[in-house]
């Protein structure tokens, strides 16, 4: 563990979130780490209502958009306010597995009033995010959502930036929380919530430089959501996928990402002055307005013959030749919850499992991984989807590549959770190049709580 006292090198940027924008960066050198402050606080989420007990970091509501470059130090230290424990996963990052976030398996509670310090050199450029792997349904679900961006400076230039952070809130008609999860929906597609928000405002609308090329990063932070997204007004091509750059950009033409998962886009904003692009979500009974964005000033004349492609990141290409298979199957269980109090636990129901055996619960009693894998090894790893509802795979601490799919063509690029679909089958290989215990759940929360939950060991 690196302290907070001898942790000297790189800096660090972090930015309390107004509106859709990334300005009010601040420098946080990391010789005295950031400090991520966990606490409860009022917001108006749903333009009308204040709703008590939003749970976030710093000022808030919306949590820090952190901003680092890539292979420099950062550091963070989090002090803990709320009435419960906590912990910080950084979702995506291939980082130290004691920096991983995951109550007993990787690190201890932290309790109210006690910090931990956070500290690790992200090796990947991208759009990532943070969350707490304790009482997940909950302190996700009432907003302990932050972006992660890291920088390349070898990537191309863009006239515009922006972060969005999509999620749902479960408030009823006068903005108060209620119960995060339905059983019966939880044993199915999981609870949606009521209200539908970019980064903690419904329907948003930010401006963008006419004529423009604008880099748009996307990140899916909500618990049970899927969207499809749909652009009006502008031209897009999709440039990197949860966090890795695709090797060639292509359009943005109804794509389907669950929660967890990114999208960073090229969008030309249209040359006339006023004209507004529409982001929507059409993966619902009544598609909805995620945000829009207004052109302003004088066309700067970009195209997306401007677009090349953002340099690969360094994840190692599995050696399909000499690969071990491990097989994997997602499945309903009638299995018994398990019993005792471990709040960043079960939610008290089984209703899922990986090979037939449902997660025990985040207790300090050893579990059994679900596969060892020798470092340095690679894997393919052969999912299987017999459920009637589709499911984003998140693997923590490393990249893995699609390789193959009972439902047709797969996009190559690197990526850290795949959403596989109904009865779908899909080989997924990687290098096993990150030593420790690394959790593999389905990251609708509530299937993660109800036993889609495993880990591998990597020695």
């Amino acid at each position: 563990m690196i302290s907070r006292r001898t942790f000297l090198a790189g800096s660090a940027l972090g930015a309390c979130g107004a509106g859709l924008g990334l300005a009010g960066l601040r420098a946080v050198s990391a010789a005295t780490p950031m400090e991520l402050t966990a606490h409860e606080t009022a917001a108006v989420l749903d333009g009308t209502s204040l709703t008590e007990g939003v749970m976030t970091w710093n000022e808030g509501p919306l949590p820090p958009v952190i901003r680092v470059r890539r292979d420099e130090a950062f550091a963070a230290r989090l002090v803990n306010r709320l009435a419960e424990p906590t912990t910080i996963h950084w979702h995506g990052l291939r980082i130290p597995n004691a920096m991983d976030g995951v109550p007993f398996l990787t690190q201890p509670y932290i309790y109210q009033g006690e910090t931990f310090d956070y500290a690790f050199r992200a090796p990947d450029a991208g759009t990532f995010w943070y969350h707490p792997h304790c009482n997940t349904l909950t302190q996700i679900g009432r907003g302990m959502t932050g972006l992660f961006i890291v920088e390349n400076p070898d990537d191309p230039a863009f006239d515009h930036e922006m972060a969005l952070n999509l999620r749902d809130w479960r408030l009823d008609e006068k903005g108060r929380f209620i119960a995060q999860f339905k059983a019966r929906d939880a044993a199915r597609t999981g609870t949606f919530g009521t209200v539908r928000t970019a980064n903690w405002q419904v329907a948003p609308r930010q401006e963008a430089p006419a004529g423009g090329l604008m880099r748009l990063r996307i990140a899916i932070t909500d618990v049970t959501r899927i969207y499809r997204f749909v652009l009006e007004g502008a031209s897009a091509l999709v440039i990197a996928l949860d966090g890795n750059p695709v090797a060639a950009p292509f359009p943005l033409d109804r794509l389907e990402l669950g929660p967890g998962q990114r999208v960073d886009l090229a969008v030309v904003m249209p040359a006339e002055e006023g004209a507004v692009v529409r982001l929507s979500n059409t993966r619902t009974t009544h598609p909805y307005e995620i945000a829009s964005f207004r052109s302003t000033g004088s066309s700067l004349g970009r195209s997306l013959g401007d677009v090349t492609p953002l340099p690969a990141n360094p994840v190692a290409e599995p050696d399909l030749a000499a690969a071990s298979v491990i097989p994997l199957e997602l499945s309903a269980t009638a299995e018994a919850a398990p019993a005792g109090g471990s709040i960043c636990g079960s939610l008290g129901y089984n209703f899922w499992a990986i090979n037939k055996v449902p997660w025990s619960g985040d207790t300090p009693e050893p579990h059994t991984p679900i596969d060892e894998l020798k470092l340095g090894r690679s894997y393919v790893l052969e999912l299987a989807n017999r459920t009637p509802h589709a499911h984003p795979i998140h693997l923590h601490g490393m990249s893995f590549r699609a390789i193959e799919s009972t439902n047709g063509p797969v996009l190559p690029h690197f990526t850290d959770t795949y959403l596989i679909r109904p009865d779908e089958r899909v080989r997924l290989a990687l290098v096993a190049d990150n030593p420790g215990d690394w959790v593999f759940h389905c990251h609708v929360i509530e299937h993660q709580k109800t036993g889609m939950t495993g880990f591998f060991r990597v020695v």
